[in-house]
């Protein structure tokens, strides 16, 4: 019959988290929020095992022993918590950890007062630390915010498996001690804990390098259709999207305006007040944009100076509502955000007929905007008819 040298197995599986929480950092580089709790959950369980492995060195029962487990207990608790944090916002939620954090600090103090009853410590760190399992594997299985991979339900089964593993222990230290006197003993229980362990850690990490290649993935497409400065869209996505908003308005008959605006003598704003200011300048306008839009409304920094809006459902009175509440906006924020008055001239065109395109409204809309700087700036024109000073 195969022996399965339970201390080995639990010793090869601290030496892989230790590489991993050493090698993760270093290979995944600059990471946001998420990758860095999945890190520190990481390492946090690293420390809990380097923790209980050194405990089995010292007298079992004396002060050091007592010590070394408890702290083991609350690293590893505490690493789940972590980890937790992780998963939620990998799948786009609110991150929300008061049970597990309580339970963690539940299990590690309950598991440092009741340290001398063996049978009660088992029971309780097994069972609390399922039940902290436990409440990750329901916020799993939580319909996710965001598009994601495979890597949610791999996760499941591994904790799910985790979960089953440490119940049994629990029962079995705390109603059948016999079965399960030593936890670094050759028993049933013991193996197959130091296997599926050794197994779910490995299976585990795949799942948080696939949910970070996940984010990754999300953010470098975020990234190409923002506009890096302002955050407003990018003129290729603005562009796409327009298309489709158009091809709607059509087919719906409902109408749709689009406003070209450029910024009144920005050449002058850096050259009088520095370019630090013009950037202020046109990530303040963007802010206008985002507090006076309707829902639907899409804009983008088309290039340089110069901003684009879609109206979707709008008429010519609602174009021109747009463009006042706009410069009030800028009127009442501006001269206190930026020091001087934020102004701009603008061209607007409506969807005339059903073979309109993005481009035919941007050549008629740049056209108009064109005639508003000539004459004098500061204005709003669509056509040839003046419609705000």
């Amino acid at each position: 019959m195969l022996k399965i040298d339970v201390p080995s197995l639990f010793i090869v599986m601290t030496l892989n988290l230790a590489i991993m929480a050493v090698a993760l950092p270093y290979f995944m580089g600059r990471v946001n929020r998420a990758a860095r709790c999945a890190q520190a959950g990481i390492v946090l369980q690293t420390a809990g095992w380097i923790c209980l492995l050194s405990s089995s060195a010292f007298e079992r029962g004396g002060w050091t022993d007592h010590l070394l487990s408890t702290l083991a207990m609350g690293c590893v608790s505490s690493g789940m918590v972590f980890n937790a944090i992780a998963f939620q916002l990998w799948c786009g939620q609110k991150p929300s950890v008061r049970v597990p954090a309580a339970i963690a600090a539940l299990m590690t103090a309950g598991y440092g007062i009741g340290y001398a009853d063996y049978p009660f410590r088992v029971a309780w760190a097994n069972g609390l630390l399922a039940l902290q399992i436990a409440t990750v594997v329901l916020t799993l299985c939580r319909r996710p915010q965001l598009p994601v991979g495979r890597w949610r339900w791999l996760l499941v089964i591994c904790l799910s498996i985790q979960m089953l593993v440490l119940a049994c222990r629990a029962v079995l230290g705390g109603f059948f001690t016999a079965e399960f006197p030593n936890f670094f003993g050759p028993y049933l229980v013991n193996q197959v804990f130091a296997l599926s362990s050794n197994a779910m850690m490995v299976l585990s990490v795949v799942a948080i390098l696939l949910a970070h290649r996940d984010e990754a993935a999300r953010e470098l497409e975020r990234l190409a259709t923002l506009d890096g400065l302002t955050g407003a869209l990018n003129r290729r996505a603005w562009l796409q999207q327009s298309a489709i908003d158009l091809a709607r308005s059509v087919r719906n008959r409902q109408p749709v305006g689009l406003l070209m605006v450029d910024l009144d003598h920005f050449k002058q704003i850096n050259d009088t007040h520095g370019h630090a200011a013009g950037d202020h300048a046109l990530q303040l306008f963007v802010t206008g944009l985002r507090a006076v839009s309707r829902a639907g409304d899409v804009f983008c920094r088309y290039g340089g100076e110069e901003f684009c809006v879609l109206l979707n459902g709008a008429d010519l009175a609602s174009v021109m509502a747009f463009d006042e509440r706009l410069r009030g906006w800028l009127a009442q924020h501006s001269p206190r955000e930026l020091g001087f008055a934020l102004s701009y001239s603008a061209g607007i065109d409506m969807r005339m007929h059903d073979g309109d395109t993005i481009d035919i409204m941007l050549k008629r809309a740049d056209a108009a905007l064109y005639k508003a700087k000539a004459q004098g700036r500061g204005c709003a024109l669509a056509s040839s008819m003046r419609l705000s000073a």
